[in-house]
């Protein structure tokens, strides 16, 4: 089990954000051999479709070549004419075997590891300049299984060439009999099954690095599980800022909520842990809404402001409780509370009446009809009869 430099195992599978910030450095799985199998077969099996062609061009561009007029050798404009042309025959004639051979050298990574340019990856890593580190390297179990593989390549390879050359030694022998343009030809054409039957053994090579090469990459990539802690905490953001965050945004909300207490029409208290301030706007037309709400500090905070502004208190405990727990601030109070409000609510303006001197002194409501399925206790339980 792979050990990171803190000593700790890497036993956990790499995140989805470890193998991300991996391939933007460049680092993802690549074999070599699937390359090199890609390459090899795309050469031999344009050697079979084009080479023919490419020796018949070969043949005419040497005739060309050899029988060279005298004037053109003694004129340096003809004499570079005459090898342009040369050059653009021969580049016409390779450049459907040279595409060939790009497409393939392309197909092995994209297969491999899609295609990938990570300029992190070409940036030098001095310490890979560490005599140290490369002696490790020399030792480690990759390098062992390079090497076995190198010695398997050669292995596989050299047989398989030896029995391809083999069973076309007739053809190659009869190579001297033939004429060059046609001697060429065949020659091109068995180079190119030669090519053939080596890379054919490249293909179970690559079917076994392939496999190492993903479970190499994929052992690199492990995380220890102190890591993945980190990285969770980096990307869901540490508890302790959260929570200064969060704290934050409480303190906010809570001075929000206090500046606007002066503008209800009534606070209802339970009277000592609840206080709830209502405010009810005719013009806007709907519910009563809550403006601020509290417990105990918060509670006697509001109170406090409500004093300050004149604001009326009204004793409530079961109405506070109900409309605390069933009621946001900045929403309004529901449908079942409407009846005991409006009490509270024709209360409080008879009050205000009574107190610009009209009417007589109004009696705050007894008993408010408050749901039974909406009682709760201090704790926020519901109350069953």
């Amino acid at each position: 089990m792979a050990e990171s430099e803190s000593g700790a195992e890497r036993s956990e599978d790499a995140t989805s954000k470890r193998q991300e910030k991996a391939r933007e450095e460049g680092q993802v799985a690549r074999s070599r051999e699937l390359n090199t199998m890609f390459v090899l077969m795309a050469g031999a099996a344009g050697l079979l479709m084009y080479g023919p062609a490419i020796g018949r061009a070969m043949s005419d561009q040497m005739r060309f070549n050899l029988t060279l007029p005298r004037a053109v050798a003694f004129d340096d404009k003809m004499a570079a004419a005459h090898l342009l042309y040369s050059m653009n025959i021969v580049a016409n004639e390779l450049l459907p075997l040279l595409g060939l051979l790009l497409v393939a050298a392309l197909a092995g990574p994209i297969l491999m590891g899609g295609w990938l340019f990570s300029p992190a990856a070409l940036m030098p890593k001095f310490s890979r300049m560490n005599p140290l580190e490369g002696i490790k390297r020399m030792f480690s179990v990759t390098a062992l299984v390079e090497l076995g593989k190198s010695l398997a390549k050669f292995i596989v390879l050299c047989g398989i060439a030896f029995v391809t050359i083999n069973s076309l030694k007739g053809q190659l022998l009869a190579l001297g009999m033939q004429p060059l343009e046609v001697a060429l030809g065949a020659a091109l054409h068995m180079t190119g099954w030669a090519v053939l039957g080596v890379s054919s053994g490249m293909i179970l090579i690559a079917m076994l690095d392939v496999p190492f090469q993903l479970f190499d990459h994929n052992q690199k990539l492990k995380m220890t599980k102190q890591e993945i802690k980190e990285e969770m905490k980096d990307s869901e953001g540490r508890p302790e800022v959260k929570g200064r965050i969060r704290q934050l945004q409480r303190e906010l909300a809570r001075r929000r909520m206090m500046e606007a207490v002066p503008n209800a029409d009534v606070i209802i208290t339970n009277p000592e842990h609840f206080s709830v301030a209502l405010r009810y706007d005719g013009s806007r037309g709907g519910a009563p809404m809550v403006v601020a709400k509290g417990t105990d500090q918060i509670a006697m905070k509001i109170r406090e402001i409500a004093r300050a502004h004149n604001i009326t208190q009204l004793p409530a405990p079961t109405l506070a409780r109900a409309i605390y727990y069933t009621t946001e601030i900045d929403s309004e109070i529901p449908a079942p509370l409407y009846l005991a409000v409006a009490q509270v609510l024709a209360y409080v303006f008879q009050l205000k009446t009574w107190r610009a001197g009209q009417g007589r002194e109004p009696q705050a409501p007894d008993k408010l009809p408050v749901p039974t399925d909406l009682v709760f206790d201090q704790k926020g339980k519901r109350v069953t009869a």
